[in-house]
């Protein structure tokens, strides 16, 4: 089989699922990204672990799932006046941070500092920006066929940009969009995909009403702004360890960092937007 057609076959079947857990059940839904937030946890460990440096694999794969489940639960089954309850999250992330320091104290290792910030990255950089996507699923957002219309726009836009951009610029790219770091990436296929991503909003502006079409334009200029900076980002990482993929898991895509990579840099700045908008 082709790399073109593996790696359509694993992104429709990934977007089939999702799309499913999405409408189906939040509890579904975020199982699916646990699962997701664990195995890049693991994967990130393992691309920057070196004869020097070790970062703490167990714990910090631990962590992440457990900042992630929090961030979930308190989002969805507590419903509490008490500011302790509604700030676990935060004080949750705090203890994790400070408690990698102690471990590191026992573990006798060359490099500790390098092994706390790898650690901390890995938890911040997977889980967290996962985590967040479960909190654009609220009782009161917008709904669309049954669907968190907002969340569902992101993915949506998030598949279209990545698609419009590989295939145009695969096909019609020549100049450089940053060659240093991603020799592939044109400004043709850029712009192909921020203009899909565009008309694609317009689509969801005239059939969702609870939404604006200024706040579905913010959202393609975040998608297409962060979402390249994500990709960037990953691409940076592979290019300072000389890999292809960060993984194999995923036939035609690589790793989960590869096929998510632009969530893990935009979902924050999106989550901003729709607590800020209250959409």
């Amino acid at each position: 089989m082709s790399n073109f057609w593996a790696r359509t076959i694993t992104g429709l079947s990934m977007v089939f699922l999702l799309l499913f857990s999405l409408w189906y059940n939040n509890w579904l839904f975020a199982g699916i990204f646990l699962v997701v937030a664990i195995l890049g946890i693991w994967e990130f460990y393992n691309l920057f672990t070196s004869k020097e440096i070790q970062p703490q694999r167990i714990y910090g794969t631990v962590c992440g799932s457990l900042l992630y489940l929090i961030l979930f639960l308190v989002n969805n089954t507590v419903h509490a006046a008490s500011p302790v309850w509604n700030n676990l999250p935060l004080y949750a992330s705090m203890i994790i941070f400070f408690v990698s320091f102690i471990i590191e104290i026992y573990r006798r290792k060359e490099k500790p500092l390098e092994n706390i910030a790898v650690t901390a990255i890995g938890i911040l950089y997977v889980a967290l920006p996962l985590a967040l996507l479960n909190l654009m699923d609220t009782a009161g957002s917008a709904r669309f066929l049954g669907f968190p219309a907002f969340l569902l726009g992101y993915f949506i836009l998030t598949w279209f940009y990545d698609t419009g951009a590989y295939l145009y610029g695969k096909q019609f790219g020549k100049h450089k969009f940053f060659e240093r770091i991603s020799p592939k990436k044109t400004w043709e296929g850029s712009i192909a995909g921020a203009v899909v991503a565009g008309l694609t909003a317009a689509g969801f502006a005239y059939l969702v009403p609870g939404v604006t079409m200024a706040d579905w334009f913010v959202l393609v200029l975040l998608v297409v702004v962060f979402g390249t900076f994500g990709d960037l980002t990953e691409s940076l990482f592979k290019r300072s360890l000389k890999i292809k993929d960060s993984g194999n898991i995923l036939p035609g895509h690589g790793g989960i960092l590869d096929r998510f990579d632009t969530v893990f840099i935009s979902a924050p700045f999106v989550f901003l937007y729709f607590v800020l908008r209250n959409i």
